[in-house]
This record gives C-alpha cells, sequence and structure tokens, in this order.
C-alpha cells in the first residue's frame, strides 16, 4: 500500500526558512513520490489567540509561499480546515480516547501556551493535539514530515490510531513522523525561529529585508570565526543557515570567513540566503490571487471526497 503524506501549516504568516529546511523541502522531494494532502490550518488560528486577524489574506500568502518552494497543486491536494466539516467531525470521538492528563503533559501544548497571546488558554489549544491527529487520520496519512517541536502530535496521532483500532477495529494507520534536514533552525536572535518572535527570514522577504535582518543577527566579539554549537550558539547557527542554503557543511563556511569576524560572516550569510531565496521569490510573482482560489476550490473538493469516507467508516465501526 502506498504511503500517504499529511502536513500542513496554520495560516497566522508567512512561512520562513526555519519551515522550508524544516518540512518543506522534505514536501517538495515528497510530491513526486506519493500521494500528500497539504493543510491550510485556519480553525486552529484561534487556538492561541483572541481573533484570526488578517485570516484570507493569511491564506492567500500562505498558499504562494507553498507555490513559490515549489509545491505543484496538480500533484498534492492543499485544502482548509473550515472547508472540511467531516474531518472537524472526527475530533469527537478521537477526544474520547485521550486524557485529560495526556493532552496536559504534551510539551508542544505547553511551549504554544507560554507565548500565547491570550489571558487565559482556551480549552481548544488543549485539544491542539488530537485536531491535528484528525488532520492526519482523516485521509489515513502514514507519512508526517514535521520540524522536531512536532514530534509529539505524531505521537498524539499514533495513540489515538491506535486506541481507536483496538477499540472499535483496524480502521487506521500508525503514522511515522519524517524529518527534515535541519528540523530546528533558531532564529536571529538565538532563540526557537518563529513567526511570532520576529526573528525569522521569511521566504517572501525582499533582499533589503533580509540584509537588515541579518545584521541584527546575535554573534559574538571573537574575530576567527569557527563552528562551535555549544560554545558559540549564535555564531553557529548563522553558519548553518549559510551552510544550508550553500549546500556546504558549516566548517567549511567557518573556514573560508576565518579571522574576518562578525562583518564577515553576516556579509557570506546574506549573500548566501539571497542567492538561495531568488528562484522562490521569482516563482512567487508569478501566481496570481485568482490562481489561489481556484486551488483552494478544487483542493477542498477533494479533500472533502476523502473526509466523507474516513467517516462514514468511523461510524460504521463505532455502532452509528
Amino acid at each position: 500500500m502506498k504511503d500517504v503524506v499529511l502536513t500542513g501549516d496554520r495560516p497566522t504568516g508567512p512561512l520562513h526558512l526555519g519551515h522550508y529546511f524544516g518540512s518543506l523541502a522534505n514536501r517538495v522531494k515528497l510530491q513526486d513520490v506519493h500521494p500528500m494532502y497539504v493543510l491550510i490550518a485556519d480553525y486552529q488560528v484561534i487556538t492561541d489567540r483572541d481573533l484570526p486577524g488578517r485570516i484570507q489574506r493569511n491564506i492567500t500568502e500562505l498558499l504562494l509561499d507553498y507555490l513559490a518552494v515549489g509545491l505543484d497543486p496538480a500533484k498534492v491536494t492543499i485544502f482548509r480546515h473550515s472547508a472540511i466539516p467531516e474531518l472537524n467531525q472526527l475530533l469527537l470521538p478521537f477526544l474520547s480516547l485521550v486524557s485529560v492528563a495526556e493532552l496536559q503533559r504534551n510539551p508542544t501544548v505547553k511551549d504554544e501556551i507560554a507565548h500565547s497571546s491570550q489571558r487565559a488558554v482556551s480549552g481548544l489549544m488543549f485539544t491542539y493535539p488530537v485536531h491535528q491527529a484528525a488532520d492526519i487520520l482523516f485521509c489515513k496519512g502514514t507519512l508526517v514530515p514535521v520540524g522536531r517541536d512536532q514530534l509529539p502530535h505524531v505521537e498524539m496521532t499514533r495513540l489515538v490510531a491506535r486506541r481507536f483500532n483496538e477499540r472499535y477495529g483496524e480502521v487506521f494507520p500508525l503514522p511515522e513522523a519524517m524529518m527534515g534536514e535541519r528540523p530546528l533552525l533558531r532564529g536571529l536572535d538565538g532563540g526557537k525561529m518563529s513567526k511570532s518572535r520576529g526573528n525569522a527570514i521569511t521566504l517572501s522577504a525582499t533582499e533589503e529585508e533580509t540584509a537588515a535582518l541579518i545584521r541584527k543577527a546575535r554573534t559574538d566579539p571573537d574575530r576567527l570565526i569557527t563552528f562551535d554549537e555549544t560554545h558559540r550558539p549564535e555564531v553557529a547557527n548563522l553558519l548553518t543557515l549559510a551552510a544550508l542554503c550553500l549546500g556546504r557543511s558549516p566548517q567549511d563556511v567557518a573556514e573560508e570567513i576565518g579571522y574576518g569576524g562578525a562583518a564577515a560572516l553576516k556579509r557570506l550569510v546574506t549573500e548566501a540566503v539571497n542567492e538561495f531565496l531568488r528562484p522562490i521569490r521569482k516563482r512567487r510573482k508569478e501566481h496570481s490571487e485568482q490562481d489561489v482560489r481556484q486551488i483552494l476550490a478544487e483542493g477542498d473538493e477533494r479533500a472533502r471526497e476523502r473526509a466523507v469516507v474516513t467517516l462514514d467508516e468511523v461510524k460504521a465501526a463505532m455502532g452509528f
């Protein structure tokens, strides 16, 4: 049986290089090998914020990012939570299989709560991992390209699938996580690279914006540039970013810079990132908002057809 890939993002802002090297690059490779569903998780935007913000604009920008990195809507199904009620209905039986304590222990939920803009934690936040299980299992997903911080969600999905199968009969496969080349690329301030923390280089950033962000990146006063993730994490992170963009090792990049110091390091990183993003920026400009609307309409229809079949199987297994 051929593997089915499920992946996606919340439309909370533009995607960045952390997304690319952590997951997007894998998606582009996998679309030629496996059936793939790419979720725009618009309902999950309200897990950690009071209002969805510029939701329609963010959905458009997210899809443009997908097209820019090379995802092909002729090969993959791109769809939205809000367009697939049958997927969301799976949340109810799945929640009955998971304890409150198991939801509270989820490390990704803990991190999201710590950085939430809400004054109080919503019930939806705690169901976030189970909703992701519904995202993966509605299409019988077996491969999930993720960054390291999303691994607990894949484990939760496996738990839900296993318990459902044990209680009601074999319906769901147990999905596997697929890690990217560099699952956790740190932000320019040394912390986790994140849209909400303003420390990321977005895929849609201009050359000037990219250069300005890298100029502000943290380094250290030592003029000899070396790759040492333990004692020089900020410098090591910039070297890693350049190396990923150049297809070289960070040690090799450090050797090239030598005693050039932070200025030479940032100059090389800026050139490497801008050169890497050039074809992505070009592809982004080739698509219109009309393209986006058409792609979403077709993807939503295909995803809903799949969700209806799965929900019918679940109801039959449960005796409804």
